[in-house]
């Protein structure tokens, strides 16, 4: 019974392959409310924050910051990219890979050449293949983000912006809609208008102290950090649950062949069995 005993250790093997995915499965599921209590705890303020910043880009105060200017041509794009940085997620960062590669074929074909930076291993990866030119990256965020970590690569598209070396900044990042749907989406980053952050309820002014510049230099670098923070949350909370459904469907994939492994191990069992006694009947008859 060579063959039974193939199919035995083929059932051991995907019932280790089982016990380890359904760990998967629950460790994400863990990490995941924690992730999703994260990403809640930072959408208050960036809401409030987007929503002074609406109210600014209608304003007209004395200074008007760079990140508010509109430039006429976009010759030079910044991407940042948000991924996460293990893969067995299923198509999460396959979804904004595609994104990504819709996006830079139609910059490209109206003539902008892009630079990217990339947050998370994955789409470092997938940037430097593509053959995009990498100005800065960071790995290893783990599953709590640490701005400190994000603000410098996110700076360097910041400050190229500022001094007119790109036109414009998007930000590619899955958005965390509920446990089992995650949303690919790129949004203009820079520069802020109207159109991106919304409109404000009423035309009205702030009252700047000490002055508009101050204030202004500050808040905008503050709000393209907190929106930078949030879509890094949403991507990690998509990667959980991401995960836990991956993992969930591997268990009970797993589930599935085994009981076919069981069910042609017990015929093949049925079938030696069967020509045993046909043998032993067929030896008794002769005598």
């Amino acid at each position: 019974m060579a063959g039974s005993k193939e199919i035995r250790s083929k059932i051991k093997s995907v019932e280790n392959t089982r016990k380890i995915t359904k760990a998967m499965e629950m460790v994400a599921a863990s990490k995941m409310r924690k992730a999703q209590e994260r990403m809640r705890a930072a959408r208050p303020y960036g809401e409030k924050i987007r929503s002074v910043c609406a109210n600014l880009s209608h304003a007209n105060p004395d200074y008007k910051h760079p990140f508010l200017q509109k430039r006429s041509d976009m010759l030079n794009v910044g991407l940042i990219m948000v991924t996460s940085d293990k893969g067995l997620c299923g198509g999460l960062n396959t979804n904004v890979m595609r994104l990504v590669v819709n996006k830079i074929k139609e910059w490209e074909a109206s003539g902008a050449k892009v630079q990217g930076t990339a947050i998370g291993n994955k789409g470092f990866g997938f940037l430097q293949r593509f053959g995009i030119s990498l100005v800065s990256h960071v790995i290893g965020l783990g599953d709590k983000p640490h701005l400190e970590k994000l603000i410098g690569p996110v700076k360097i598209q910041l400050d190229a912006f500022a001094e007119g070396k790109v036109d414009a900044v998007f930000l590619c990042y899955t958005k965390f809609v509920n446990t089992m749907k995650q949303e690919a989406v790129c949004e203009q980053l820079l520069p802020l208008t109207g159109e991106t952050l919304g409109a404000p309820d009423s035309s009205w002014d702030y009252i700047y102290e000490p002055d508009a510049k101050t204030v202004l230099d500050e808040l905008l670098v503050r709000y393209v950090e907190a929106i930078v923070y949030q879509a890094v949350s949403e991507n990690i909370a998509s990667e959980q649950s991401a995960r836990m459904v991956a993992m969930k469907s591997a268990s009970d994939n797993a589930k599935k062949v085994i009981g076919d492994l069981k069910l042609t191990y017990n015929k093949a069992r049925q079938a030696a069995i069967t020509k045993e006694l046909s043998e032993i009947v067929g030896g008794a008859a002769a005598v």
